[in-house]
Order: C-alpha cells, then structure tokens, then sequence
C-alpha cells in the first residue's frame, strides 16, 4: 500500500451548515486533499448534510478530525495561514493563495506539518484565530463583494496546492499519433502553394509573394500530427482529380 503524500491539513473554524463542509470536502478530494479538521460546527458532528453533500468525498469527512477550538486543532502544526479578504492591520506575512502553498510546499519538503485555516461562512474569522497563524493567505477578491464561500476558498487553494505539488503542464496538444516533421509539413505547404498557384489563387502578382508567405506561416502555427498531413494531402489530389472530372 503507497505511503501517504505529506500535505497541509485543511482546518475548518466552526463552519455553519453541514453542505458547505460537504462541499469543502469534495473539494480537498478533487485535488488530492485529505486531512480535514472540523472545529465546533454549528449543527453538531457527524452531519448528514454533510455526508450527502460530500458525494464521493465522504472517506474525507469519515476521517475528519473534530476539535474544540483552533488552539486545539494547531496544536501539532508549525506553520499555520489563515484565509482572510482582510488582513485587519494585524502585523503578520500576506501571501497571495499560489505563493502561500509554493510556501507550504517548501515546508512540508523540509519535514514541517502545516495547516490552512477558513473561517465561518458569515463573519470569516476572527482577530483571534487570526493572531494563531503566522501568515495570511488573502484572496484577491473584488472589494465590493469580499465575502468568499468556504467551499469555494477551500477548492482555490486546493487547486493551488495541486499545481504545485504535481507537474502540471500548462500547455499540451494529445495527440492520436507522432506529430508530423518539419520536412512532411514543408512537402504538405509545397503541394498546396503549386496547386494554389496554378488555380491562379495568388492575385494579383505584387500580392503573391505575401499571400504565400501568409500560407507558409499558417501551417507552421498548426500542431499537425502525420495522419492529418496524409489527410491534408489526400483532400488536395481528390479535389484536383474531381476538377478534371469535370
């Protein structure tokens, strides 16, 4: 059996109503996340709201811890942030959610236990869990409309720890088969730009040039894989057979 990945735990300060731990939970599980703790909830423990909101995520909630109060739950960790929109003047590190779980990271790499606070759904956290962490994490929310449900904040930095934590490509073409060499799309260019050019495509003359080049650059932007040069191909010559056709 895989040995447990270190990761942070993700404390929820006496959240309100069963669904949003629910929904917190499947969160955490979307991205990989398994270590809740659960201070007071308001509707007592264990929550069937909860249960059902989790869905697939109920291993989560099974295995949640349950504490009293936040000194309670911190009492293991030796880094501790604090979700807040507001930092309210307390001197502390503000970190942006993706800087705060590249930290995180770093620290539980370096053999640290790490938690991330969320406060309650209607007044957030208070100064004093506040004043337990040592650092904040602050949502860039719109100032007009700061308030941030709690599952929704624990899916943001799930998905930053996430991003983090595993290799994530920012940019990838899958592809059914090998991707076609310069040399085949070269050949593919050739045959469309003869073809073109003897349909009389390239008109007027002083425009030729620029058109072609215009063509040549149109292909070199596509991610061709060698099935779709064949394609490609194969389109031009049926097209040129059914014009003699005719």
């Amino acid at each position: 059996m895989p040995m447990p990945q270190p990761q942070p735990a993700f404390v929820l300060i006496r959240p309100q109503m069963g669904e949003n731990i629910g929904a917190a939970a499947r969160g955490m599980w979307n991205f990989g996340l398994d270590r809740m703790r659960v201070i007071a909830p308001r509707d007592g423990w264990p929550n069937q709201r909860a249960v059902a909101m989790a869905s697939g995520a109920g291993r989560l909630l099974d295995e949640a811890q349950l504490f009293e109060d936040t000194a309670a739950a911190i009492a293991d960790c030796d880094f501790v942030y604090a979700t807040t929109a507001r930092p309210r003047g307390l001197t502390k590190p503000v970190l942006s959610p993706e800087a705060a779980m590249q930290d995180a990271h770093a620290r539980i790499a370096a053999g640290g236990k790490v938690a991330v606070m969320f406060g309650p759904e209607r007044a957030g956290m208070e100064n004093d869990d506040i004043a337990r962490a040592n650092a904040i994490i602050s949502v860039p929310v719109n100032p007009d409309f700061p308030s941030l449900n709690l599952a929704q904040c624990v899916l943001l930095l799930g998905y930053e720890w996430r991003r983090v934590a595993t290799e994530v490509v920012p940019l990838r073409h899958d592809a059914p088969g090998d991707w076609a060499t310069q040399i085949e799309i070269e050949k593919l260019a050739d045959h469309y730009q003869d073809r073109l050019d003897a349909a009389g495509f390239f008109f007027p003359d002083h425009k030729a040039a620029n058109m072609q080049m215009n063509l040549r650059n149109l292909w070199s932007r596509m991610p061709l894989t060698r099935a779709d040069v064949q394609m490609l191909h194969g389109i031009l010559r049926q097209m040129v057979r059914w014009k003699d056709r005719g």
